[in-house]
């Protein structure tokens, strides 16, 4: 199985930008889409971004959409979320998560906390 550990949270400006990283341990990490989730205080989690085993495909929620970039280094086991143009609504915990088409979710990362201020 694989097992996933984000990094790169923290407190940014709005307007400003982050990084964050999820590095994955275990065998064959390119065989899994990766999506990355987030859940606000009070709210429900929500998708933000998925991308697909080998990267050549990459889906964005409508809110994150020309602002958020994923991606994935697979020689490095790890998975990417560029986050730019920052608003205080993106403030969350941020989530990565591991799937395979027809098993669904077999991993979940601890999550992130992302603060965004006005």
């Amino acid at each position: 199985q694989v097992q996933l550990v984000e990094s790169g949270g923290g407190l940014v400006q709005a307007g400003g930008s982050l990084r964050l990283s999820c590095a994955a341990s275990g065998r064959a990490v390119s065989t899994y889409v990766i999506d990355w989730f987030r859940q606000a205080p009070g709210k429900e989690r929500e998708f933000v971004a998925a991308i697909s085993g080998l990267g050549g495909s990459t889906y964005y929620a409508d809110s994150v959409k020309g602002r958020f970039t994923i991606s994935r280094d697979n020689a490095k086991n790890t998975m990417y979320l560029q986050m730019n143009s920052l608003k205080p609504e993106d403030t969350a915990v941020y989530y990565c998560a591991a799937g395979q088409r027809g098993v669904g979710y077999v991993a979940w990362g601890q999550g992130t906390q992302v603060t965004v201020s006005s």
